[in-house]
């Protein structure tokens, strides 16, 4: 059995697809993780779903991971967080173990920005763990996503002061994790499109919108400034270092693509920011 998502409320359900797949996730413990194992469970059919965690396959270690996908049919891989150093390491480590696993199918979270001239940080994370899958032999399907309208709503409350959130100024297209998660559920449970899916929010908003809509008065700041004001509130300097890195690229408008592919995959619309299902 595979599954697909219904016209009239976009949730998963059964539709037939032959034989009984093992599918993993990564990051299971995580909400997008999470979620993913949810929706899989929740659509039905015969598929054996398993949850990945650290204790269970440590991205550090090749030879868990391995072990862990022994068997798999389909690898839901929620990209790793931290420093990117680390990330780049996690995520080859995953990879190599899919390799050598054999695993049929890897469906691989990424970002908009996947350009490795990019100056975010996590573009270049992102664009070499495409590279690596592509160059893998490995059937894929990647899952390039928009800012969390969540990650940026917690940014902005982090920000305001007085009332006030200053932030440099640009356009985003923010999509909600829950879209995010439903839609790698679709595509786990579909055959693999190498290629990728561009999963963004419906449109695209300044910043100042996203400020108003999330209940405050907006006012611009230079990337020198956000960065100071970061650093003064006691954020980490890798932390300092990646938001304003970010900011960078939403200047070169890396982040404000619009796409109907969430609307695609789960025949509803996507969430806008400030909105609910």
């Amino acid at each position: 059995m595979v599954t697909t998502p219904s016209k009239r409320s976009g949730r998963l359900t059964a539709t037939r697809y032959p034989g009984r797949m093992k599918i993993a996730v990564t990051g299971s413990t995580g909400h997008v993780g999470g979620t993913v194992v949810r929706r899989l469970i929740s659509a039905g059919g015969d598929h054996d779903i398993v949850g990945l965690t650290r204790q269970v396959a440590p991205y550090e270690d090749v030879d868990a991971l391995r072990s862990a996908l022994d068997g798999v049919d389909t690898l839901v891989f929620v990209s790793s967080d931290g420093e990117a150093a680390k990330v780049v390491l996690h995520h080859q480590n995953v990879l190599r173990a899919a390799v050598e696993a054999k695993v049929g199918h890897v469906v691989l979270l990424s970002g908009l920005d996947v350009d490795l001239g990019s100056p975010f940080c996590y573009a270049y994370t992102n664009g070499w763990s495409e590279q690596v899958l592509r160059a893998s032999g490995l059937d894929f399907t990647i899952a390039r996503a928009g800012l969390f309208a969540e990650f940026f709503g917690g940014l902005v409350r982090q920000s305001e002061q007085d009332g006030v959130v200053r932030l440099p100024a640009g356009r985003v297209s923010l999509v909600h994790r829950d879209d995010v998660a439903e839609c790698l559920a679709v595509l786990a449970l579909g055959e693999p499109t190498n290629t990728h899916h561009d999963l963004t929010g419906p449109e695209a908003l300044d910043i100042a919108t996203v400020v108003e809509r999330a209940g405050f008065a907006y006012a611009e700041a230079t990337e020198a400034q956000f960065a100071a004001a970061l650093t003064l509130s006691g954020e980490e300097p890798w932390w300092v270092y990646a938001y304003s890195s970010m900011f960078a690229a939403i200047r070169q408008n890396r982040w404000q693509a619009v796409s109907g592919e969430v609307a695609r995959l789960l025949n509803r619309p996507a969430v806008p920011f400030g909105g609910t299902r």
